[in-house]
């Protein structure tokens, strides 16, 4: 069993807010106006036994501000819940599909979404793979219409659990290409601490 967010966006440090993640419980991403309290506390609630759409409701409920965010939850069951408020900015969206939840906002249009989701849903090998193949498809399809600098991926794995590093955490802060300097990250990574395809 394996969890994970792949990310990208037009600022700075994008993996020290967005992902979050904890093994055999689930992984959220905040967007928008990000508010990392989602991710602490969603992740929180999940591990209380509340399913994604019962942990996300709760969250936006007693948000002020839920219609600048953008969240996307997956449990440890496959489960998903997805919010996108009427204040984020355009294009804004998401999609559910199986075993994945893909969402942005500022993004070159819906395309983004859809290329992201499809890569997703075909490509083949790890998590860690398929996310950051989804996450080549939406930058190839436009990706964040302001630009691009920085990217991150994180993968849980019940596989790794009894390692040294049971999550991978790699992130890409200030750079022209994030996406592409993610994969070189994530390919040096790879061999360096035993990842597997």
């Amino acid at each position: 069993m394996a969890l994970g967010v792949s990310v990208a966006t037009a600022v700075p440090a994008v993996g020290s807010a967005v992902p979050h993640i904890e093994l055999e419980v689930g992984a959220i991403a905040t967007q928008a106006q990000t508010n990392i309290a989602y991710g602490i506390e969603g992740l929180r609630l999940l591990k209380k036994g509340l399913t994604p759409n019962q942990a996300l409701e709760k969250l936006l409920k007693k948000d002020k501000d839920r219609e600048k965010r953008q969240v996307t939850i997956i449990d440890a069951h496959g489960r998903t819940a997805a919010f996108t408020g009427n204040e984020t900015e355009a294009w804004k969206g998401h999609r559910i599909g199986k075993n994945h939840v893909v969402s942005g906002n500022m993004l070159a249009g819906s395309r983004v979404i859809y290329a992201m989701s499809q890569s997703f849903e075909h490509a083949k090998g790890s998590l860690a793979e398929r996310l950051l193949e989804a996450l080549e498809a939406g930058q190839n399809a436009g990706g964040d219409k302001r630009g691009r600098m920085s990217a991150a991926l994180k993968v849980a794995e019940k596989r790794w659990k009894n390692t040294l590093r049971p999550i991978l955490d790699l992130r890409v802060d200030a750079h022209i290409d994030p996406v592409k300097e993610l994969r070189r990250v994530y390919d040096v990574s790879r061999s360096y601490f035993q990842v597997p395809e």
